[in-house]
């Protein structure tokens, strides 16, 4: 219970949100230059956290190279 989350209020959520059915609403790319477009985050997310990921371990390190 340390977030808050009682097991009845869990419960009261899950019910709600199958009530909401929010699935039904979420949609993706529908049309060809959309999805080209959605495409390309797996590559600008994945030079981003590299980088994130290389800089961090630089600073670690001291700047080594």
């Amino acid at each position: 219970m340390a977030n808050g989350w009682t097991p009845e209020r869990k419960a009261k959520q899950s019910e709600l949100i199958r009530q909401w059915k929010p699935w039904e609403q979420s949609t993706g790319a529908k049309t060809v230059e959309g999805k080209a477009i959605v495409a390309k985050n797996a590559v600008k997310y994945k030079f981003i956290t590299s980088f994130v990921n290389i800089t961090f371990k630089d600073i670690a390190k001291g700047f080594r190279f």
